[in-house]
């Protein structure tokens, strides 16, 4: 891997030149490029943008968000999914708050120690923020690097991982620019080396160093373990309609969206005589059907089938919680996943 020794001189002219205009790179504040870095795992870019923006706005400081009401807090975060990412971003803000004054450690070991930082996120905000000489590895790195070093090992092995990290740490150890390494090779990878389809070569500063690009097999890299698929499950999503308020529930404090507030749901797809039944047993005196529909919602291992059926309902059964149209818009947080069954809530 000598030849990466290079890829500060390549890589840092380049970026200067083609940098995308993205809001959580105007500054080097701690709080800003943890928070850009949880709020990127496993999400798009576009999508996080507004997310951003809305969550400064109501939660400008750390010691606001250690602060904040946990309601106020998932209310900010639907529809990003992963919600312990938002649970652990407060109780990391308690900690900082807490036990730093409000100022986030300055070595990668203080920054390793937060809930819900990895190596990737404390390499991150350690060499943006402190200059530390500590690479930020994820997907985009490690396809770069495979590619850089026509590597055949599978990325996805932990040995591999360590050892793509070690040799990047000799780099940044010997490089000034620190900060400007981490964002160049996170911008390469997401817009030039990229995840899906053919690498744009021709627009790399690094090709002429590239292995796979000189050998002409850079679609080869990087090799991956070969993901399950996804299990599928089935359920019946009721939609509740009690006057202006809609039945909700709590989910377990363990397991997939944890604590959070669901529709009421059986398993299997039911036909509008079943729900209008299983409605009834529930005590909702449901006394019409306004609609049935199929939806889907996919997680990272996991497929929701959903029949979504919506019912008018004479009674509101001790067994839910009755939350109002104008609040499960304003204030309550209900994941994606039970949102995608709600119908606009036209009058029948």
């Amino acid at each position: 891997m000598n030849h990466i020794k290079q890829l500060p001189d390549l890589l840092l002219p380049w970026y200067m030149a083609n940098a995308r205009d993205l809001p959580w790179r105007k500054d080097r504040e701690p709080y800003h490029v943890w928070l850009s870095e949880i709020m990127l795992q496993q999400t798009r870019v576009e999508a996080v943008k507004p997310y951003y923006h809305r969550f400064l706005e109501q939660l400008p400081t750390v010691e606001s968000l250690a602060q904040c009401d946990d309601g106020q807090l998932m209310k900010l975060w639907e529809g990003l999914g992963y919600y312990s990412r938002a649970r652990n971003l407060k109780k990391a803000a308690q900690i900082i708050t807490e036990q730093y004054h409000g100022n986030f450690p300055e070595t990668y070991e203080g920054l390793l120690s937060l809930p819900g930082v990895g190596e990737y996120t404390a390499g991150a905000v350690g060499s943006i923020c402190f200059g530390l000489p500590e690479p930020a590895v994820d997907g985009n790195v490690l396809r770069v690097m495979a590619r850089l070093c026509a590597d055949s090992r599978c990325v996805d092995d932990a040995p591999v991982k360590h050892d793509i990290r070690d040799a990047l740490r000799l780099v940044y150890q010997q490089t000034e620019n620190r900060c400007g390494l981490t964002q160049s090779l996170m911008e390469l990878g997401a817009t030039v080396c990229v995840p899906n389809g053919e690498p744009k070569c021709d627009l790399c500063p690094c090709c002429a160093i590239c292995k796979g690009h000189c050998e002409k097999t850079a679609m080869e890299y990087p090799v991956r373990k070969q993901k399950k698929p996804r299990k599928i499950e089935e359920y019946t999503m009721f939609v509740l309609r009690c006057g202006d308020d809609i039945a909700l529930r709590k989910r377990p404090e363990k397991g997939l969206l944890a604590g959070l507030w669901e529709l009421p749901h059986t398993d299997g797809h039911s036909t509008i005589q079943q729900a209008l039944d299983v409605a009834g047993k529930w005590g909702c005196k449901p006394y019409e059907a306004v609609s049935l529909r199929k939806c889907t919602h996919i997680f990272t291992h996991i497929e929701w089938h959903m029949t979504a059926v919506y019912l008018l309902c004479g009674s509101k059964c001790g067994a839910f919680t009755w939350v109002s149209l104008q609040a499960l818009a304003e204030d309550t947080a209900l994941p994606t996943a039970f949102r995608t069954a709600l119908p606009d809530f036209k009058q029948p």
